[in-house]
This record gives C-alpha cells, structure tokens and sequence, in this order.
C-alpha cells in the first residue's frame, strides 16, 4: 500500500489554488445537494481538503455532528478553525481512510468531495464496503468527482485536464494513482443507490446523491 499524498502545505493555498483553477465550479458542485442532507444528524466527512464544506453544512444544520477523516493534519486544522463556533460538534481523525475503521452510532451521512480520486478502483471499493456496514438503512452518501464523459469533450478537453490535474498533485503531494477509479460500479456493487446526478461543465465535474 502506497503511503497517503501528503497535502500539509497546501492547507493554506487550498482555497486559492482552487479558484485559480476552477473558478466557483467545483464549490457550486460541492453545495448541488444540499438542501436534501439538512435534516442528517451523524455525519462521516473524508478527505474534505480546507474545511469549507463542512463549515457551511455545521451552519445550515445546527443538530448535525461530525466525524472528518483525513491523512492531513493541516487540512484538519483548517478544518476545525472554519467550523468556529461550531467546533465543538466535530471530531477530527487524522489517519489514512483506507486504514482507518469507524466506530460509535452508525452514520446518516457520507461525503466525499474530491476525494476518491485519491484512490484505485479497489481501495474504493474496499471503501465502500466498509461504509456499508456503519451507515443506517437510509443514509445518504454525496459525492463531488472529476469525470471523463464520452464523445470528443472527454476525449480532447476532459481527458487532459484530469491528467495534468493527477501529474500536479503527484509531484506536490506525493500521489501514485493516475487514473480516475469507477466510483459508480464500486458503489453500487456495495449496496448504495444513486438517486441524482448533476453534470458541469460539460461532464467534466459531477455531483451525485447515492442512499442506501
């Protein structure tokens, strides 16, 4: 097992690296459903970068609670200073996910921004088995991915972009995977149920809503 990329000193330059990058899309991707978790209670948050997502769903759900995993103690740092006065309704896990095993009430939701594409197909599929047994039979899982449609978008403009995304944070971070894993088979094939799906800029980003 490959080490987990080390994302510390990107902690500060998160945020701005991101704007840079991808303008408002990928924060508009993040938020696309959330207006349907307002009402989870137990939260299970990983990789979640900078902590902006977390501090948003903490101010628009004051009954929901926290568990953040990530290999990055900076990011989780970032994390806790965003969430502020709510603070004390999350609890950080610094450790790599694909080590790590949940434990305490089962979770009502999942979120996973930009994350699994941290990992190979297998990993998340491990990942996903794992999740299946600490969630609740309605649970929500929502995720934010890179993507790769098909036709000459995917071939010609998606494809580039998600390699020079994976060299860039290979040679900042230390990340191995170079290919985008099928999320979509690994989950389902481990009992979740995509139930929406919001495309952007042309397929390039994805939003989705899976349940148990």
């Amino acid at each position: 097992m490959n080490p987990p990329p080390n994302l510390n000193r990107l902690a500060r330059l998160y945020r701005w690296m991101e704007i840079a990058s991808f303008g408002p899309w990928l924060w508009w991707c993040r938020c696309a459903f959330l207006r349907e978790i307002t009402g989870c209670r137990r939260a299970l948050v990983l990789g979640e970068g900078d902590g902006r997502f977390a501090a948003r769903l903490l101010r628009v759900n004051a009954q929901v609670e926290i568990d953040a995993v990530d290999a990055s103690e900076a990011m989780l740092c970032a994390l806790v200073r965003r969430a502020g006065p709510h603070a004390g309704r999350v609890a950080v896990h610094c450790g790599d996910i694909r080590l790590w095993e949940p434990a305490g009430p089962p979770y009502d939701l999942i979120v996973t921004h930009f994350f699994l594409d941290f990992l190979t197909g297998e990993e998340v599929q491990a990942l996903a088995v794992k999740l299946h047994k600490a969630v609740t039979p309605s649970s929500m899982w929502v995720v934010s991915e890179f993507a790769v449609p098909e036709g000459w978008f995917g071939r010609l403009a998606a494809r580039p972009v998600v390699g020079g995304l994976y060299w860039a944070f290979g040679w900042l971070t230390g990340l191995t995977v170079r290919t985008l894993p099928d999320h979509l088979a690994a989950l389902q094939s481990s009992g979740f149920r995509l139930v929406k799906r919001r495309a952007w800029l042309r397929g390039l980003l994805v939003s989705e809503l899976w349940s148990t």
